[in-house]
């Protein structure tokens, strides 16, 4: 029988109150708090520690802090990685940054999804599904990527969209205010 941290990561349904879920994620909540706590003059420190806290970490990252994740070694990220402050990654998936990713300020990036029936929710049973980010793409801030997506190779998504499908390859992506009545003088 599968362990519950298999189930996650093959998308399955899990119960995250599993010890050994909530052991990875204690961890990973070490490391994130060490990590912001650092001062930008630690390069050598804060890399060590994306280093232990990511699965896999490309050549010159560079993260502002505070970020956040949930077990940290889902998050596979290229060289050149830069993530603003104020970023979240729910990782219960593997989530995969190509080669010189920018991620603006408080980008959101959620691998996790719960049933939409309450009593299915209830139960307090999630799975997730990956996110694949392609290289040389910036997110621009507040943008959330959500469950299953993938971003393609030169996309750009634009600050505030919350991207619920597929970007593709060289397109500019997002979800711009629009005017919706005449001005508040009239």
């Amino acid at each position: 029988m599968a362990s519950e941290r298999e189930r996650m990561l093959n998308g399955d349904r899990y119960d995250p109150t599993d010890p050994e879920l909530v052991a990875e994620r204690e961890r990973a909540r070490r490391l994130v708090r060490r990590y912001n706590r650092t001062t930008a003059d630690e390069s050598d420190r804060r890399d060590r520690l994306l280093a232990e806290l990511f699965g896999t970490v490309g050549d010159d990252p560079y993260v502002e802090p505070p970020f956040r994740c949930d077990y940290g070694d889902n998050v596979h990220v290229g060289e050149n990685f830069y993530a603003n402050f104020d970023c979240v990654v729910l990782d219960c998936c593997r989530v995969e940054f190509g080669r010189d990713c920018k991620l603006g300020p408080g980008v959101h990036v959620y691998t996790a999804t719960h049933p939409l029936d309450p009593a299915e929710r209830a139960t307090g049973t999630e799975w997730g599904e990956p996110v694949t980010v392609g290289d040389n793409v910036w997110i621009g801030g507040r943008a959330v990527l959500n469950p299953g997506v993938t971003v393609g190779d030169d996309a750009v998504v634009a600050s505030g969209a919350v991207v619920t499908e597929d970007v593709p390859d060289g397109v500019v992506g997002g979800n711009p205010a629009t005017v919706i009545r005449g001005s508040t003088r009239d």
